[in-house]
């Protein structure tokens, strides 16, 4: 089973909007075929955000995909990486735990935010990349 870090914008999406990519990536996660590396802290920002009124996602979904996350993903006791060279210092635990997970990908829909990850040879990709190279079939 593969081990990826979503980015929060790859959880909204595939809640708000039935098809896509980001909702084959879910139905991937439903389906056991890839599993969620997370912490605390990204697990804060998923309810956090998956709360917020103009998303119109119902409190009992948003609360059964962090359950769900939870009992089917890979806790990690992510370590402290240098900020340095990453714009938004709120995307710091997807990086902490992508890089101490040794996850295979970071998907995510705002690719520009994980540069420096990239220039270090890691693997961020977008929804549509992740689908099309592991699951061209879906």
């Amino acid at each position: 089973m593969l081990l990826v870090v979503l980015d929060t914008n790859v959880i909204v999406s595939a809640l708000i909007k039935d098809s896509g990519n980001p909702s084959k990536i879910f139905d991937l996660v439903i389906n056991n075929q890839i599993r969620l590396a997370y912490d605390n802290r990204i697990i804060g920002e998923y309810e956090e955000v998956l709360s917020r009124q103009e998303l119109h996602i119902s409190q009992s979904k948003a609360s059964a995909v962090i359950r769900y996350i939870e009992l089917t993903g890979h806790y990690v006791d992510a370590e402290s990486v240098s900020a340095d060279g990453f714009p938004d210092q709120n995307d710091m635990p997807f990086v902490e735990v992508f890089i101490t997970s040794k996850s295979l990908a970071l998907v995510t829909g705002n690719f520009r935010h994980f540069i420096p990850l990239i220039d270090k040879g890691l693997l961020v990709m977008t929804p549509a990349e992740f689908v099309s190279k592991y699951f061209p079939n879906q």
